[in-house]
């Protein structure tokens, strides 16, 4: 199989906390249009990791590349071109309670400067390919927790991202609404995007042929696949 030029590149990559080390030592290349799972325990470094590629913590040591950009020398006024890049999901949704689904999905695209109008188009657009246009005027608090996290990814995927991160996605979810979400990841994936999947259920890595990336204890074990 051919191989896919890296989109990531991580040499040598330190995080420190004070006098604790949440990841030692990680080196490695994800390609474009891969799919990933980050695999380990709880605390192993996987939310960690997943913060460091865009930006949300700092390395402490070594350099990380993200689409060519050295994160260690970006210059500020080039961070938000940076996220741009990503699509993040976020395990506890991070969704403003106070503002509908419309608005938080919104929000996105006005931060980077879309038209008002495409913006409505673009949030009809994300909604419908998760499943709940319907749902738009609505709170999130009124919705379930499979729904809030469709929602955060219809927010994540607004803006057309080369990279999709997402943080243990199915954590508190049902096994129907689990399976719903990787459907919806997979079919971003065949879009073209790269995804990395953070998480320690080892079920959910099961029947996804995908490479696996493991970590224990903030170091990288072992790499592999899993079908």
């Amino acid at each position: 199989m051919e191989s896919k030029a890296p989109i990531i590149r991580v040499f040598h990559v330190y995080k420190r906390y004070g006098a604790q080390t949440a990841l030692a030592d990680i080196t490695l290349d994800i390609g474009q249009g891969e799919f990933i799972f980050v695999t380990g325990a709880s605390g192993a470094g996987k939310t960690t990791l997943l913060k460091l590629l865009y930006l949300g913590e700092p390395v402490s040591e070594g350099h990380i590349l993200v689409d060519g950009m050295n994160l260690s020398r970006i210059r500020k006024d080039r961070i938000p071109f940076l996220r741009r890049l990503f699509g993040v999901i976020f395990q506890d949704y991070n969704l403003i309670p106070n503002r509908t689904v419309f608005e938080n999905i919104s929000l996105v695209l006005e931060v980077a400067g879309h038209r008002p109008a495409l913006i409505t188009k673009k949030v009809a657009s994300v909604l419908r390919a998760v499943g709940l246009e319907d749902r738009m005027n609505a709170y999130p608090p009124s919705l379930s927790g499979g729904e809030q996290q469709k929602i955060t990814i219809a927010r994540a995927i607004a803006g057309d991202p080369k990279i999709i991160l997402a943080d243990e996605p199915t954590g508190s979810l049902d096994e129907d609404s689990a399976e719903d979400i990787m459907n919806l990841l997979r079919t971003l994936h065949h879009r073209g995007a790269t995804v990395l999947i953070a998480t320690h259920d080892r079920d959910l890595v099961r029947g996804t042929p995908a490479r696996r990336i493991h970590l224990s204890r903030g170091r990288l074990e072992e790499e592999g696949a899993e079908s």
